[in-house]
């Protein structure tokens, strides 16, 4: 989560208030100077708060996560997390219906969302400064006193299913899905964020008031606050303090770890109609707190970061194999994978030549083929879209949220500027000589194909 998809962190926060001020080295960060101010704060009942002064305009993001997800499921709740999100909009005791709520928040100016991925939940306003306790108050009253009534949870199935539905039909997006079935078969992670039509349609009122006895906690959670927020953090501190106060404390939850072994490599084909096959080529990797995380960003900028980036050049500029293609990675507290994703024609031999294009990216990686000027290239793609992202108040708190979310600590941008700049070309060969290889690999596509239609030995070739 968070820009550039960094989540690394140092700076532990421990309950007492603190203000740092941040303006970057001209030495090390290519004279980016980024004057923002950090305070922390924790509520009597364990809430951890987050205050992000960024110097800017009179707006700001209340970001509210929640550490559960899909990968916290059983079975037979898949998608509980992402229903209870939904349900959260749909009436709560000062705001009885969702008109309410929609109509409050708009009434103001301000944009609201929420989103649910396999390890927590995130619910999110942007508003203008002005209207921060107007904000604060929604939020609380959405999450500490959601109604949850029969009548509403039976529409919002409906609706849920339909979204189900429409990520069907969008197969750049299910390609994904697939993947992670795939490289998790066999565990939680396996399972699509969304649920399935039958799991939904199940859930009953008393389910989800216990699913969300369970995991909606203070402990469990974090609240930032970023934006023009200059001369507010006290008014603001004070009125969270009083719409989120009252929020019970729960016992802890023990997330189970996820284990995969994997010995060979993986290959599965989603057998579909469409006018366009998709396909993801990927390795296991390793969890968000193993050190090694900056350099495989690094090299997942090198291998698909940007159209001057290795796939884009060879696969899709100089063979014409596919219109998009990119690589990223996907780090958690105990697993991760890099993987690359393309769009490619409905034939057999062209989707055959982009794995074996794809496959040979990586392979020159491991070989130790890699170029100064593109680990420097790389590194300036991923700094400057930090930079340039950390200019909206809610990147800037996904990006602070999102490293407390996964360890309880945070680093600045400074820091992670200098973490990029210090990987090496050694760092990068190293790394993929141990992650590129075959029986490491997991290959899925969406298509008009079948699995017997890709040879393997073709593609390591």
């Amino acid at each position: 989560m968070g820009p550039a998809g960094f989540e690394p962190a140092t700076n532990s926060l421990k309950g007492y208030c603190s203000t740092i001020e941040l303006k970057a080295q001209k030495d090390n960060c290519n004279n980016y100077t980024l004057p923002m101010q950090y305070n922390s704060h924790i509520l009597e009942n364990k809430l951890r708060t987050i205050y992000i002064d960024t110097d800017s305009f009179p707006s700001f993001t209340a970001l509210l996560l929640v550490n559960v997800g899909s990968r916290d499921e059983s079975a037979s709740l898949s998608g509980m997390s992402h229903f209870v999100e939904h349900m959260t909009f749909k009436g709560s005791k000062k705001y009885p219906t969702a008109f309410d709520i929609s109509s409050e928040i708009e009434g103001i100016g301000a944009v609201v969302n929420a989103y649910t991925s396999k390890d927590h939940t995130g619910y999110w306003v942007k508003a203008p400064i002005h209207q921060a306790e107007k904000v604060i108050d929604v939020m609380a009253d959405m999450i500490l006193h959601s109604k949850l009534l029969n009548e509403e949870m039976d529409r919002e199935k409906q609706v849920i299913i339909e979204e189900i539905n429409m990520y069907e039909d969008m197969p750049a997006r299910k390609v994904s899905d697939i993947f992670d079935e795939v490289l998790f078969k066999g565990s939680s992670m396996a399972r699509d964020i969304a649920g399935t039509p039958k799991t939904v349609s199940s859930f009953t009122q008393a389910q989800v008031k216990s699913f969300m006895s369970t995991h909606y906690h203070p402990e469990s959670s974090l609240l930032v606050i970023s934006g023009g927020i200059n001369n507010h953090v006290d008014e603001l501190k004070s009125k969270i303090n009083s719409a989120f106060g009252r929020w019970k404390q729960g016992k802890k939850y023990e997330r189970s770890e996820i284990s995969v072994v994997q010995s060979e490599p993986n290959l599965h084909i989603h057998t579909k109609e469409t006018e366009q096959s998709h396909v993801c080529l990927g390795f296991r990797a390793f969890s968000y707190n193993d050190k090694r995380r900056y350099a495989l960003t690094v090299l997942s900028a090198i291998l698909g970061g940007g159209m001057s980036s290795r796939m884009f050049i060879q696969v899709r500029e100089r063979l014409g194999l596919c219109y998009y293609i990119s690589t990223g990675r996907e780090l958690y507290e105990d697993t991760g994978y890099i993987v690359t994703q393309a769009g490619v024609k409905n034939d057999i031999q062209t989707m055959q030549k982009a794995l074996r294009a794809m496959y040979k990216e990586h392979s020159s990686l491991a070989n130790g083929e890699v170029t100064t000027t593109e680990l420097t290239r790389a590194k300036e793609l991923l700094k400057g879209r930090l930079i340039l992202s950390l200019e909206d108040s809610h990147s800037m708190a996904s990006f602070i949220a999102g490293q407390i979310q996964m360890r309880g600590d945070y680093l600045t941008p400074e820091e992670i500027l200098n973490h990029i700049d210090a990987v090496s070309e050694s760092d990068i060969t190293s790394l993929a000589k141990e992650l590129f290889t075959p029986n490491n690999m997991t290959i899925t596509a969406i298509g008009p194909l079948a699995t017997k239609d890709i040879n393997l030995a073709d593609v390591l070739s």
